[in-house]
């Protein structure tokens, strides 16, 4: 059945977790957008800290860089940060969503935008129920430009991070920038503009996964956000504060509960759901509701923690377990990632080797006796230097290599070379039809350096019985 949409005029709020949640925003919007402006000196390649070249096929992030043939790095980090969600929202549910999401943190701009021009809750609510003048006029229009600016702002520092960011800004605004990086732009402005503007709370609820599947992973050591519901409603429920319903004693001698029913918690909540009714998979754990009701406790002299970060298990009288199975095989996988990633990155060659040999024919039988094969060796210089190598055989005595007209090879940083190499061997030299043996390159400078290669040779059987 299709319901119409209740607009949300979240109202703002001060307290612990406002304060953090502004700290995360600050935080994450200054690494987004300077991070692009951050220059890192390396031998070659561009000069910007974090840069995803894609015409060079390489991702630069500070000291570290990465090709397109380092893709299982990627699919490493993204199995990451799939269990280490899964594990977090295991022990504090959608703390995530609450805190750190793209979603959540550019809406919570956009939210403070709309309240800078239109005002607290009331006045907003007042503004869109009333007719179209120029004052509503000039705010509306006011808070689309501001959110249109932001989007712009929030699409444009994208597109730096795959380019020179001097250069690349410069292009754009003389209109002289690439035509994917232009689509780029105006994507994830209207992309931005809608989400964190326009749908909001729906892109939460219906529109990402994580919230229908989320209970999967709770269990009643889950840490979420939970009204007390013995201490808040007492025998006979909420009341208002009266003249003789507000003192805390009073009112629990006449049943009633500390509620004082506000509405305070459903007010500042930004998906617009009232955490009284229980665990709802449109709360996204932003804890704002426990600074409301925090505040109102505070005011009226109650103990604070109605509504509290709380387990299902804390709820009955029991301890909050932390460490279970469940956790305990999540830090063992995420462990075991981690160290296979740390340990592909220590140990990474500065080449990449691949040889293939050519088949049409297997051999050539020259006209002195000798016996022929040949092979395509692709070498990727994977560092940011310069680079000579030379080439040798090993298990091949008497053989000899030809690589063409020289007798090194040299190698730009970042760049890769094809070789057509010949190998030659007379017959007496042959052990077996196909005989083992490594190619060797070795780093002319250093004379340390080396890197090998396993390859086979191969001959005419009668040959070798000769």
């Amino acid at each position: 059945m299709e319901q119409t949409r209740i607009p949300i005029f979240p109202r703002s709020v001060k307290g612990l977790y406002r304060r953090i949640k502004s700290f995360l925003v600050i935080l994450a919007y200054s690494v987004y957008f300077i991070l692009p402006w951050v220059r890192w000196q390396r031998d070659s390649g561009p000069t910007q800290a974090v840069i995803f070249d894609i015409e060079a096929r390489r991702f630069d992030i500070f000291n570290l860089t990465i090709y397109a043939q380092d893709i299982f790095w990627l699919a490493l980090f993204l199995a990451f940060a799939a269990f280490f969600l899964f594990f977090v929202t295991g022990i504090a549910g959608r703390v995530f969503c609450g805190y750190f999401c793209f979603q959540t943190l550019w809406t919570d701009v956009f939210m403070h935008i709309e309240h800078w021009v239109q005002g607290e809750r009331p006045a907003r609510m007042k503004l869109a129920k009333s007719k179209w003048t120029a004052e509503k006029l000039f705010k509306i229009g006011l808070t689309h430009f501001l959110w249109l600016l932001v989007s712009f702002s929030t699409g444009l520092a994208f597109t730096l991070y795959w380019g020179n960011a001097p250069d690349l800004i410069v292009d754009v605004f003389t209109l002289n920038a690439p035509f994917a990086a232009g689509m780029t732009i105006l994507f994830l402005t209207l992309t931005t503009y809608v989400m964190a503007g326009i749908a909001r709370e729906q892109v939460c609820t219906y529109m990402c996964p994580y919230a229908r599947f989320q209970s999967a992973m709770f269990d009643k050591d889950t840490v979420i956000v939970a009204y007390d519901s013995i201490r808040g409603e007492g025998v006979k429920g909420r009341h208002k504060p009266s003249k003789e319903l507000i003192k805390r004693d009073n009112r629990q001698q006449q049943g009633f509960g500390d509620c004082i029913d506000c509405g305070y918690c459903v007010q500042v909540c930004p998906t617009g759901i009232d955490i009284r009714n229980g665990l709802q998979y449109q709360c996204i754990t932003c804890a704002l509701c426990i600074d409301a009701c925090n505040n109102i406790m505070t005011s009226v002299g109650y103990p604070t923690g109605l509504i509290r970060y709380s387990s299902e298990n804390e709820e009955e009288g029991n301890k909050t377990r932390i460490l279970k199975t469940k956790t305990v095989v999540y830090s063992l996988i995420l462990a075991l990632i981690a160290s296979a990633f740390i340990i592909g990155i220590a140990t990474r060659s500065a080449i990449e080797l691949s040889i293939r040999q050519i088949r049409q024919p297997f051999y050539v039988v020259l006209s002195n006796g000798d016996i022929q094969n040949r092979y395509d060796i692709k070498i990727n210089n994977k560092t940011d230097k310069p680079m000579t190598l030379s080439i040798s055989l090993q298990g091949l005595r008497g053989a000899s290599i030809n690589i063409g007209h020289f007798d090194k090879v040299k190698l730009e940083p970042g760049s890769s070379k094809v070789l057509h190499t010949s190998i030659r061997i007379s017959p007496k030299n042959l052990l077996t039809e196909n005989s083992n043996f490594e190619f060797i390159l070795t780093d002319v400078y250093s004379g340390k350096n080396s890197w090998k290669h396993r390859a086979n040779f191969f001959t005419p059987n009668k040959l070798i019985r000769n």
